[in-house]
């Protein structure tokens, strides 16, 4: 009886030491992965943040080219730069307004203040970058000398621009203009036209189009580059880089009201005001872009 007795307690002994035993192993387990869970959180707070994406609107040269240059620069600092062409002069604006880009470069701030006040957008200028040289480029006729009367000039039908290649042909004698028109001048400011010159008037991304059915043409700077002009070795005639034109057309990167001190925003100014980009610009473009920081 007592030996029955004896191994009776001894089997309830071994139970309850088993019985400790796994409750010991079971707790570890639970600590083991709370440690590996919080490892895991400590690591995903760790993680660097996904880069923030800038959508940038832009004509294709210089504009596009300009701002390639400075995506490597904006990576390093976690911006991803998405750089978009476009071929006109209302759409880049429109996609600012209406946010399917944060910013565009393309445009001086004469024609940023006109479209402005035309369509009732709220974009504003954050920096400016560089100015493009307006030029007077030959087509059917080879100078301004040998211009025919009744010669026919493409001009860009834009408020500002239009204004602009007016003017310079005013500096060149072709045309006189109403003094009180300055950079609002239109064809029906012109008060002096003695070679009764014929104005094509066009979107000015068309221009470059229509040089062999015109005897000149106006072309801004950026359309004259990527029709292959050089305003340096085919322009008939140039702004003069003292002029009022000169001083007040330099293009600018533009945002919506209430972003111009967005964070990517300003990166994205520092780094195109960087002498690497002025480098850049002055050893590419052959006097054709200017930079103006």
């Amino acid at each position: 009886m007592k030996k029955k007795i004896f191994a009776l307690a001894l089997a309830l002994t071994l139970s309850l030491s088993l019985a400790a035993c796994g409750s010991s192993s079971g707790s570890a387990a639970s600590s083991g992965a709370a440690s590996g869970s919080a490892a895991s959180g400590s690591a995903a707070s760790s993680t660097p943040a996904e880069p923030v994406v800038l959508n940038v609107a832009a004509s294709p040269t210089p504009h596009a080219e300009i701002l390639a240059q400075v995506k490597d620069v904006l990576a390093e600092q976690g911006i991803d730069l998405q750089i978009h062409e476009y071929g006109d002069y209302v759409v880049p604006n429109t996609a600012v307004e209406e946010g399917d880009e944060d910013v565009n470069y393309f445009q001086h701030q004469p024609y940023l203040d006109q479209f402005n006040e035309e369509n009732g957008t709220h974009l504003v200028s954050v920096a400016a970058i560089h100015y493009e040289p307006f030029g007077i480029y030959p087509c059917k006729t080879a100078s301004l000398e040998e211009l025919p009367d009744g010669a026919t000039v493409a001009v860009p039908n834009d408020a500002t621009n239009e204004a602009r290649a007016l003017q310079l042909l005013a500096a060149q004698g072709l045309i006189e203009i109403d003094p009180n028109a300055g950079l609002k001048a239109t064809p029906n400011d012109i008060t002096s036209n003695p070679k009764n010159l014929k104005f094509v008037e066009l979107e000015a991304a068309m221009v470059p189009n229509v040089t062999s059915e015109v005897d000149i043409a106006a072309i801004n700077g950026n359309y004259a580059l990527q029709a292959g002009f050089s305003s340096a070795n085919d322009a008939i005639a140039l702004e003069d880089p003292d002029s009022e034109a000169a001083q007040t057309f330099a293009n600018i990167i533009v945002v919506k009201e209430g972003n111009e001190n967005n964070p990517a925003v300003q990166a994205l100014v520092e780094a195109l005001q960087s002498d690497a980009v002025r480098d850049y610009i002055n050893e590419t473009y052959n006097n054709n872009v200017l930079p103006v920081f």
